[in-house]
Protein backbone atom coordinates (compact mmCIF):
# COMPACT_ATOMS: atom_id res chain seq x y z
CA UNK A 1 0.00 0.00 0.00
CA UNK A 2 1.26 3.45 -0.95
CA UNK A 3 0.23 6.50 1.06
CA UNK A 4 1.12 10.16 1.45
CA UNK A 5 3.05 10.93 4.64
CA UNK A 6 2.72 14.06 6.76
CA UNK A 7 5.52 13.08 9.16
CA UNK A 8 8.74 11.15 8.61
CA UNK A 9 10.38 11.20 12.06
CA UNK A 10 9.57 7.54 12.75
CA UNK A 11 11.25 6.44 9.51
CA UNK A 12 14.73 7.87 10.08
CA UNK A 13 16.15 4.47 11.05
CA UNK A 14 14.69 2.95 7.87
CA UNK A 15 16.19 5.77 5.79
CA UNK A 16 19.59 5.32 7.45
CA UNK A 17 19.53 1.57 6.80
CA UNK A 18 18.76 2.01 3.09
CA UNK A 19 21.21 4.90 2.77
CA UNK A 20 24.02 2.76 4.20
CA UNK A 21 23.88 0.53 1.12
CA UNK A 22 26.43 1.24 -1.62
CA UNK A 23 23.79 0.49 -4.28
CA UNK A 24 20.67 2.09 -2.80
CA UNK A 25 22.00 5.15 -1.00
CA UNK A 26 21.04 8.70 -2.06
CA UNK A 27 24.41 10.05 -3.24
CA UNK A 28 23.46 13.71 -3.77
CA UNK A 29 23.54 14.40 -0.03
CA UNK A 30 26.93 14.98 1.55
CA UNK A 31 26.08 13.16 4.79
CA UNK A 32 23.45 11.02 6.49
CA UNK A 33 22.70 14.01 8.72
CA UNK A 34 21.87 16.17 5.71
CA UNK A 35 19.61 13.49 4.22
CA UNK A 36 17.78 13.05 7.53
CA UNK A 37 17.23 16.77 7.95
CA UNK A 38 15.90 17.09 4.40
CA UNK A 39 13.65 14.10 5.07
CA UNK A 40 12.28 15.63 8.28
CA UNK A 41 11.64 18.98 6.59
CA UNK A 42 10.05 17.62 3.40
CA UNK A 43 6.47 17.07 4.69
CA UNK A 44 6.34 20.71 5.87
CA UNK A 45 7.14 22.09 2.42
CA UNK A 46 4.31 22.86 0.02
CA UNK A 47 6.26 21.73 -3.06
CA UNK A 48 7.32 18.33 -1.69
CA UNK A 49 5.43 15.04 -1.90
CA UNK A 50 6.42 12.34 0.59
CA UNK A 51 5.21 8.78 0.02
CA UNK A 52 5.58 5.57 1.99
CA UNK A 53 5.02 2.06 0.65
CA UNK A 54 4.03 -0.66 3.12
CA UNK A 55 3.72 -4.44 3.17
CA UNK A 56 1.95 -6.00 6.17
CA UNK A 57 2.18 -2.70 8.00
CA UNK A 58 5.96 -2.41 7.53
CA UNK A 59 7.48 0.36 5.45
CA UNK A 60 9.65 -0.92 2.58
CA UNK A 61 9.76 2.22 0.44
CA UNK A 62 10.17 5.91 1.27
CA UNK A 63 10.10 8.48 -1.51
CA UNK A 64 10.40 12.29 -1.63
CA UNK A 65 9.56 14.24 -4.79
CA UNK A 66 9.70 17.87 -5.81
CA UNK A 67 6.36 18.95 -7.28
CA UNK A 68 6.11 22.03 -9.52
CA UNK A 69 2.40 22.33 -10.32
CA UNK A 70 2.69 25.27 -12.70
CA UNK A 71 5.33 23.55 -14.81
CA UNK A 72 3.79 20.05 -14.56
CA UNK A 73 7.17 18.83 -13.40
CA UNK A 74 8.32 16.27 -10.83
CA UNK A 75 11.79 15.38 -9.59
CA UNK A 76 12.61 12.32 -7.52
CA UNK A 77 14.80 13.58 -4.67
CA UNK A 78 14.93 10.51 -2.43
CA UNK A 79 14.27 6.98 -3.71
CA UNK A 80 14.77 4.89 -0.56
CA UNK A 81 13.86 1.26 -1.13
CA UNK A 82 15.26 -2.17 -1.92
CA UNK A 83 11.91 -3.41 -3.24
CA UNK A 84 10.99 -3.75 -6.91
CA UNK A 85 7.33 -3.87 -5.81
CA UNK A 86 7.65 -0.51 -4.06
CA UNK A 87 9.21 1.14 -7.11
CA UNK A 88 6.52 -0.35 -9.35
CA UNK A 89 3.75 0.94 -7.09
CA UNK A 90 5.37 4.39 -7.00
CA UNK A 91 5.56 4.66 -10.78
CA UNK A 92 1.97 3.46 -11.20
CA UNK A 93 0.82 6.08 -8.68
CA UNK A 94 2.69 8.88 -10.45
CA UNK A 95 1.32 7.91 -13.86
CA UNK A 96 -2.24 7.92 -12.50
CA UNK A 97 -1.95 11.14 -10.51
CA UNK A 98 0.26 13.17 -12.89
CA UNK A 99 -0.48 12.00 -16.46
CA UNK A 100 1.57 13.82 -19.07
CA UNK A 101 3.91 15.42 -16.53
CA UNK A 102 7.70 15.39 -16.94
CA UNK A 103 9.44 13.46 -14.17
CA UNK A 104 13.20 13.37 -13.58
CA UNK A 105 14.62 10.59 -11.44
CA UNK A 106 18.00 11.32 -9.81
CA UNK A 107 19.44 8.18 -8.26
CA UNK A 108 22.40 5.97 -7.44
CA UNK A 109 23.81 4.25 -10.57
CA UNK A 110 23.91 1.04 -8.53
CA UNK A 111 20.14 1.06 -7.99
CA UNK A 112 19.43 -1.65 -10.55
CA UNK A 113 15.78 -2.00 -9.48
CA UNK A 114 14.84 1.59 -10.31
CA UNK A 115 17.13 1.64 -13.34
CA UNK A 116 15.53 -1.49 -14.82
CA UNK A 117 12.02 -0.15 -14.21
CA UNK A 118 12.81 3.14 -15.93
CA UNK A 119 14.47 1.34 -18.83
CA UNK A 120 11.34 -0.80 -19.27
CA UNK A 121 9.31 2.42 -19.44
CA UNK A 122 11.53 3.94 -22.17
CA UNK A 123 13.06 6.67 -20.02
CA UNK A 124 15.93 8.73 -21.41
CA UNK A 125 19.17 8.58 -19.41
CA UNK A 126 21.85 11.22 -18.95
CA UNK A 127 25.51 10.33 -18.60
CA UNK A 128 26.54 9.23 -15.12
CA UNK A 129 27.77 12.11 -12.98
CA UNK A 130 30.92 12.13 -10.85
CA UNK A 131 30.59 14.02 -7.56
CA UNK A 132 33.49 16.28 -6.57
CA UNK A 133 33.94 18.40 -3.44
CA UNK A 134 36.14 21.42 -2.87
CA UNK A 135 38.91 20.56 -0.44
CA UNK A 136 41.47 23.19 -1.38
CA UNK A 137 41.11 26.17 -3.64
CA UNK A 138 43.27 27.97 -6.16
CA UNK A 139 44.50 31.43 -5.20
CA UNK A 140 41.99 34.07 -6.25
CA UNK A 141 43.07 36.77 -8.69
CA UNK A 142 40.58 39.44 -9.69
CA UNK A 143 39.74 39.33 -13.40
CA UNK A 144 37.99 42.34 -14.95
CA UNK A 145 36.37 40.06 -17.56
CA UNK A 146 34.28 38.35 -14.84
CA UNK A 147 31.28 40.18 -13.36
CA UNK A 148 28.15 39.47 -11.39
CA UNK A 149 24.89 39.48 -13.32
CA UNK A 150 22.98 42.72 -13.61
CA UNK A 151 19.82 43.42 -15.65
CA UNK A 152 21.76 45.17 -18.43
CA UNK A 153 23.23 41.76 -19.34
CA UNK A 154 19.89 39.93 -19.38
CA UNK A 155 19.59 39.58 -23.17
CA UNK A 156 23.17 38.38 -23.58
CA UNK A 157 22.81 35.88 -20.72
CA UNK A 158 19.48 34.43 -21.87
CA UNK A 159 20.67 34.22 -25.48
CA UNK A 160 23.45 31.73 -24.69
CA UNK A 161 21.84 29.88 -21.78
CA UNK A 162 21.04 26.17 -21.97
CA UNK A 163 17.39 25.57 -22.87
CA UNK A 164 17.12 21.79 -22.45
CA UNK A 165 17.27 22.01 -18.63
CA UNK A 166 14.75 22.67 -15.87
CA UNK A 167 16.72 25.66 -14.55
CA UNK A 168 16.47 27.82 -17.65
CA UNK A 169 17.81 31.39 -17.60
CA UNK A 170 14.36 32.73 -16.80
CA UNK A 171 13.86 30.39 -13.85
CA UNK A 172 17.33 31.13 -12.49
CA UNK A 173 16.69 34.88 -12.64
CA UNK A 174 13.36 34.39 -10.87
CA UNK A 175 15.15 32.68 -7.95
CA UNK A 176 17.79 35.18 -6.70
CA UNK A 177 17.42 33.78 -3.18
CA UNK A 178 18.80 30.51 -4.52
CA UNK A 179 21.14 31.38 -7.40
CA UNK A 180 24.07 33.69 -8.01
CA UNK A 181 24.90 34.31 -11.70
CA UNK A 182 28.47 35.05 -12.73
CA UNK A 183 29.22 36.22 -16.27
CA UNK A 184 32.27 36.30 -18.55
CA UNK A 185 32.47 39.36 -20.80
CA UNK A 186 34.51 40.16 -23.88
CA UNK A 187 34.18 43.66 -25.35
CA UNK A 188 30.92 44.00 -23.41
CA UNK A 189 29.47 40.78 -24.87
CA UNK A 190 28.35 37.93 -22.61
CA UNK A 191 30.44 34.93 -23.68
CA UNK A 192 30.02 32.65 -20.66
CA UNK A 193 28.15 32.16 -17.40
CA UNK A 194 27.92 30.13 -14.22
CA UNK A 195 24.67 29.57 -12.32
CA UNK A 196 25.67 28.67 -8.75
CA UNK A 197 23.64 28.31 -5.56
CA UNK A 198 24.56 30.52 -2.63
CA UNK A 199 22.12 29.96 0.23
CA UNK A 200 23.14 26.48 1.40
CA UNK A 201 25.92 25.26 3.69
CA UNK A 202 27.25 23.40 0.63
CA UNK A 203 26.67 25.17 -2.68
CA UNK A 204 26.89 23.91 -6.24
CA UNK A 205 27.48 25.26 -9.75
CA UNK A 206 24.42 24.10 -11.71
CA UNK A 207 25.59 25.17 -15.13
CA UNK A 208 28.99 26.26 -16.44
CA UNK A 209 29.14 27.43 -20.06
CA UNK A 210 31.49 29.32 -22.38
CA UNK A 211 30.67 29.99 -26.04
CA UNK A 212 32.63 27.64 -28.28
CA UNK A 213 34.27 30.55 -30.11
CA UNK A 214 35.67 31.85 -26.81
CA UNK A 215 36.92 28.66 -25.19
CA UNK A 216 40.51 28.00 -24.12
CA UNK A 217 40.92 31.62 -23.02
CA UNK A 218 40.60 30.99 -19.27
CA UNK A 219 36.99 32.10 -18.89
CA UNK A 220 35.73 28.93 -17.18
CA UNK A 221 38.61 28.93 -14.70
CA UNK A 222 38.16 32.64 -13.96
CA UNK A 223 34.41 32.28 -13.38
CA UNK A 224 34.90 29.25 -11.14
CA UNK A 225 37.56 30.95 -9.03
CA UNK A 226 35.20 33.92 -8.65
CA UNK A 227 32.40 31.54 -7.58
CA UNK A 228 34.68 29.83 -5.06
CA UNK A 229 35.84 33.16 -3.61
CA UNK A 230 32.30 34.52 -3.23
CA UNK A 231 31.15 31.27 -1.63
CA UNK A 232 33.74 31.26 1.19
CA UNK A 233 33.58 30.08 3.95
CA UNK A 234 30.80 27.75 2.82
CA UNK A 235 31.48 24.36 1.26
CA UNK A 236 31.13 23.65 -2.45
CA UNK A 237 30.48 20.55 -4.51
CA UNK A 238 29.71 19.81 -8.14
CA UNK A 239 28.89 16.97 -10.49
CA UNK A 240 30.46 16.36 -13.87
CA UNK A 241 30.05 13.73 -16.59
CA UNK A 242 32.30 10.80 -15.76
CA UNK A 243 33.68 10.82 -19.33
CA UNK A 244 34.50 14.57 -19.37
CA UNK A 245 38.22 14.30 -18.64
CA UNK A 246 39.09 17.96 -19.48
CA UNK A 247 36.45 19.31 -17.08
CA UNK A 248 37.49 16.92 -14.32
CA UNK A 249 41.12 18.01 -14.77
CA UNK A 250 40.06 21.68 -14.54
CA UNK A 251 38.09 21.08 -11.34
CA UNK A 252 40.94 19.13 -9.79
CA UNK A 253 43.33 21.98 -10.57
CA UNK A 254 40.97 24.32 -8.67
CA UNK A 255 40.99 22.15 -5.55
CA UNK A 256 38.07 19.76 -6.13
CA UNK A 257 38.49 16.06 -5.35
CA UNK A 258 36.45 13.12 -6.60
CA UNK A 259 34.15 11.50 -4.05
CA UNK A 260 34.00 7.76 -4.59
CA UNK A 261 30.64 6.04 -4.18
CA UNK A 262 28.56 9.22 -4.58
CA UNK A 263 27.97 9.32 -8.32
CA UNK A 264 24.43 9.76 -9.64
CA UNK A 265 22.47 9.34 -12.81
CA UNK A 266 19.37 11.19 -14.05
CA UNK A 267 16.56 9.65 -16.08
CA UNK A 268 13.81 11.62 -17.82
CA UNK A 269 10.31 10.18 -18.21
CA UNK A 270 7.02 11.58 -19.45
CA UNK A 271 4.34 10.01 -17.25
Amino acid sequence: MLKVLSNTAEYIDFADEINSSSDFSVPVYSSAEELNQRLLDAPKQHNKLVLGYYEDGTIIGLFVLLVEEQDRYLEMLMPLSRSATAYGALLAFLKERYPGWQCDFVYNPGNYLLHSLLKENAAEFDTEQQKMVLTGGAAYTDDSRIVLYSPKYRDGYTAIHSTDVYWTAERVLEAPERFRVILALEAGEVVGYIDVTHNYDENEPFDVFVKESHRRRGYARAMLTKAIELNRPKAMMLTVNVDNAPAIALYESLGFERVEGQNNITAHLTL
